[in-house]
């Protein structure tokens, strides 16, 4: 990409409505436009982002067995009422009357429409266990949208369902949605705390949210600070083996870790004083076993190896990918921009020509951008004709981890400018060398999904990503 070909639409000025550095940088860095209240346009650089999360959602997500497929953002009223959620659900829910005057909503979410799905065609134990997931737009009409994309009424979400013959075989499949997690948030350079939660309107007793540490998150958190020091790593898990999950699961949840809604204060007292954490976090997802709740209520059975029909046992999985994004810049960025983990960045790199139309630097450009390319990479090349600082400017906003310099004098001795985002610290090195470190910077980051991965949902057309 060239920025003078591209549409980076880069605001000097915050709008007043943004009150979170979230909010605040997404607009300045042309991510986003409001539509309507709590409802964004993604423009190309948040589109670019969005598409990364989701990807390394669904890599993640097959890793783990678990099967992509895509359901409607219209659902009928119908299946609803039979659950016994249509009334109680509340405002949130956007329902609509179709043109034959039939109860039609918005989905919030996909319990009852999955649960259908799967009655229509799953009759035998034989066929479990399985876990369905899709990534979709939800629409939640929230009373006061507001922060941005981290609490819209539009939301891009990752949703799964997993059913079981039984409440052990479906507590496998939680614990292997929470090892799943863990990858996925770390690939992302976010540390996500499982949190003993609350239900809410999708029923259950054993549910946890994942949340990531930052003054401007929405709930209150209490937690033993041991588990800010654990770490998933890039170690190998057998999701198939109950055991492993398992100790995964004790791993990360047997320190106190709770939301304000679940939180016990007499337990937390029994922490050491020097442990106790008192802080704010950003929910970026939430893991439910609810066992029969759907299954019984809408007939979702199985027959068992001795003849009999039994309700499955039913979990739901869910991951904000689009609120993802506004977790990742509140907790990485500093006073000049976003500063994008390597994971999820929307340019691998960025090159800055100090003296656009030089013959020498327009060439060496020319070379450095091909010679990423080359090595799978995707840079991005300023070439406008604008002032140096105006060009360091706009990479700072946009928060590219790595920009390469490109100037007469370094040419003149034969160096280019590598400068690492986060840390500000730069090195000369020729054109080659620096072509060969991003390459290697980024050589963990290619490669993880184990098999060919699903793309995300656009609004209007399924786009193959």
């Amino acid at each position: 990409m060239r920025l003078s070909r591209y549409f980076l639409p880069v605001l000097k000025e915050t709008p007043a409505e943004a009150q979170i550095v979230s909010h605040r940088l997404m607009l300045r860095a042309g991510m986003i436009k409001q539509a309507s209240a709590g409802i964004y346009s993604w423009l190309p650089l948040g589109y670019r982002v969005l598409t990364r999360i989701a990807r390394i959602v669904n890599e993640e997500q097959q890793r783990a067995g678990h099967i992509p497929m895509l359901m409607p953002t219209l659902q009928s009223a119908d299946l609803w009422k039979e659950s016994g959620r249509y009334d109680a659900y509340g405002p949130e829910m956007l329902r609509i009357r179709d043109r034959q005057d039939r109860d039609m909503l918005y989905g919030p979410t996909n319990e009852e429409l999955i649960t259908d799905i799967f009655r229509s065609h799953v009759t035998s134990y034989k066929d479990l266990p399985l876990t369905l997931y899709h990534i979709q737009w939800k629409f939640r009409d929230e009373i006061r949208p507001r922060f941005g994309v981290m609490r819209g009424r539009e939301f891009l979400m990752k949703d799964g369902y997993n059913f079981d013959v039984s409440k052990e075989a479906a507590m496998h499949a939680y614990n292997r949605h929470l090892v799943s997690y863990l990858r996925t948030y770390e690939r992302m350079g976010l540390q996500a705390i499982p949190m003993r939660a609350d239900s809410g309107p999708i029923g259950g007793d054993d549910t946890h949210e994942f949340l990531v540490l930052a003054e401007t998150g929405e709930s209150e958190v209490f937690y033993d600070s041991e588990i800010t020091d654990l770490k998933f790593g890039d170690r190998a898990v057998d999701y198939d083996s109950e055991v492993e999950c398992q100790a995964v699961l004790e791993e990360f949840t047997s320190r106190y870790a709770r939301t304000d809604e679940t939180h016990d204060e007499a337990l937390f007292m029994e922490i050491p004083e020097e442990r106790r954490r008192v802080a704010r976090g950003i929910e970026v997802g939430q893991i439910f076993y609810f066992g029969t709740k759907y299954s019984d209520a809408m007939g979702a059975t199985v027959q068992t190896a001795d003849g009999q029909k039994v309700p499955v046992h039913m979990g739901s999985h869910g991951i904000g990918v689009s609120r993802l994004m506004g977790a990742i810049i509140e907790a990485s960025h500093d006073d000049k921009g976003i500063i994008w983990p390597e994971g999820v960045t929307p340019f691998h790199c960025g090159i800055v020509n100090l003296r656009q139309g030089d013959a020498g630097t327009d060439a060496a450009c020319e070379g450095l951008y091909k010679a990423l390319q080359a090595k799978g990479l995707e840079p991005l090349y300023d070439d406008r004709e604008e002032r140096a600082g105006a060009k360091f400017a706009t990479m700072d906003l946009i928060g590219l981890p790595w920009r390469i310099t490109v100037g007469p004098r370094g040419l003149d001795k034969g160096v280019v400018e590598l400068t690492c985002r986060r840390t500000g610290e730069s090195e000369e090195m020729s054109a080659e060398a620096a072509a060969a470190k991003v390459a290697e910077i980024y050589a963990p980051h290619h490669g993880h999904a184990d098999a060919m991965v699903e793309p995300m949902a656009d609004r209007s057309f399924h786009t193959w990503l």
